[in-house]
């Protein structure tokens, strides 16, 4: 009998135990699902570079910054575009907003919406002709490329406007108000509404010409390398491969800022509306970064790693290879964007790639490779010099560290951000550090944590509906 009992007894604790894992299984948060698929984005990524050595053997006679840059950019959208379209269906996601079974055309709805979009893009060249860091031959090759697609732009524009339009759930969208407004019409029209639209342009205008040079700079590299000189030292192998990875990075970028588009659920849902969060972001960027590196943070006087390691090969490999594995990281946390990467705007939440192990992959190892490159903690004449120079590099990791509190509190409007913040709170690889210190949590609104009892706050982007389908930010 005894025998007896202390098996059931068993039995019942082994029960018990196994129903109180299931409960504390069911509380730790779950992980949404990606919009994007990293296998698809890598065999694009793929015939892109493939595009490049058909540049290299065949395409001499094509300009290395505008012609050979548009070929390799559509060599990594279209199979994007294609392949999610066939094997994600993005226009079924409810962020879409699209229902094709819908039969709701308007010609006169259509019409405001192109009258918005043609008075948008008027604005976008407004600034483009106001502003002299525009006017300068930096920009040429951008501008050049721009006036040749912008006729077949505005002309497609028409058919893609009317096809969309006539699947929207809600069809009333940003570009109809702006129409309406111009009108006259003022009647269901949101101020708020018309200003995430510019917002989400102005990230456009300003982040699109800059990386469009930055990726013929690289390209034109790429196209003129000797790989023979891969063979040669390390210094060649790093020199290519700090260059390459680069260029990937910026391929992936320069077709995100372009390819926002709702039909291929790659629009933009919402634009960072605050000051804060705007300026954060730009500073790291030209031409603001020069004002306040030269003037405020500049912190790499003295000769970076190469200079104080050349004398030593093992070490020098070894220091280099750490830095190249540290900006590799940074660029694989753009391939799982595909098309949709921008800056300052919600296109859609990673879940997948580096992001399944924090939310801020990219932002940690290029703030790791910046300390790993200037190493002003080891190279100043002293030792007051190189506290200097760590503090200050400390003050841009600090801006970075602001950039990605105001993207949070951006996007915790979304309830799929809210809940993949929270996976990453429990699962993530940094998630001690939120245990330890509470107020670096997720804030779900706030730029710092306030305890799961606090009050809920407005969404900081109104004038938008949030998704209900997986939707990071772009």
């Amino acid at each position: 009998m005894k025998k007896i009992k202390s098996k059931k007894a068993s039995r019942k604790s082994t029960g018990a135990g196994a129903a109180q894992q299931s409960a504390t299984a069911a509380a730790v948060p779950s992980c949404p699902a990606a919009p994007t698929n990293i296998w698809i984005n890598l065999f694009a990524l793929g015939l892109s570079l493939a595009a490049v050595f058909w540049l290299r053997a065949y395409g001499q006679d094509l300009h290395v910054k505008t012609q050979s840059l548009v070929v390799v950019a559509v060599a990594l959208a279209l199979p994007i575009i294609i392949l999610e379209w066939l094997i994600l269906k993005p226009w079924r996601n409810p962020s879409a907003g699209l229902d094709f079974r819908r039969v709701n055309f308007s010609l006169g709805r259509t019409a405001l919406k192109l009258l918005g979009f043609y008075l948008t893009v008027g604005s976008v060249a407004f600034v483009y002709w106001l502003f002299p860091e525009y006017h300068g031959s930096f920009y040429d090759n951008y501008f050049t490329v721009v006036k040749a697609v912008l006729p077949w732009w505005m002309l497609l524009a028409v058919p893609y406007f009317y096809l969309v339009d006539g699947a929207m759930q809600s069809p009333k969208d940003s570009y109809w108000q702006l129409g309406s407004w111009i009108m006259g019409n003022r009647k269901g029209v949101s101020g708020k509404t018309i200003g995430q639209l510019y917002l989400g342009w102005l990230v456009k205008l300003f982040f699109l010409p800059l990386m469009f040079v930055y990726l013929g700079n690289n390209l034109t590299n790429l196209l003129n390398f000797d790989f023979s000189r891969l063979l040669v030292s390390f210094k060649s192998v790093f020199d290519f491969t700090f260059n390459f990875l680069f260029y990937i990075d910026l391929l992936f970028v320069t077709v995100g800022y372009v390819c926002t588009l709702r039909l291929f659920d790659s629009h933009i849902r919402t634009a960072e509306p605050s000051f804060l969060g705007w300026g954060v972001a730009l500073i790291g960027y030209q031409p603001f970064w020069s004002l306040f590196s030269g003037t405020y943070l500049k912190y790499d006087d003295a000769p970076a790693w190469g200079y104080w390691f050349w004398d030593t090969p093992w070490a020098y490999t070894l220091w280099g290879s750490i830095i190249l594995l540290l900006i590799a990281i940074y660029v694989w946390a753009s391939i799982p964007f595909g098309i949709r990467f921008s800056n300052l705007t919600h296109r859609g939440i990673l879940t997948n790639g580096p992001y399944r192990f924090t939310k801020h992959p990219a932002y940690i190892s290029k703030n790791l490779s910046w300390w790993m490159i200037s190493m002003p903690f080891m190279v100043s004449a002293s030792g007051s010099e190189a506290l200097r120079q760590s503090l200050l590099l400390l003050m841009v990791n600090f801006i970075y560290f602001m950039r990605a509190r105001t993207e949070e509190r951006h996007l915790a409007w979304d309830p799929t951000y809210v809940a993949y913040a929270r996976y990453i709170g429990e699962r993530g690889i940094f998630a001690f550090i939120g245990r330890r210190f509470p107020l670096l949590r997720f804030g779900n609104g706030r730029l710092f944590y306030h305890g799961d009892d606090a009050p809920a706050v407005e969404p900081l982007v109104t004038g938008s509906t949030a998704p209900s389908a997986p939707a990071r930010p772009a």
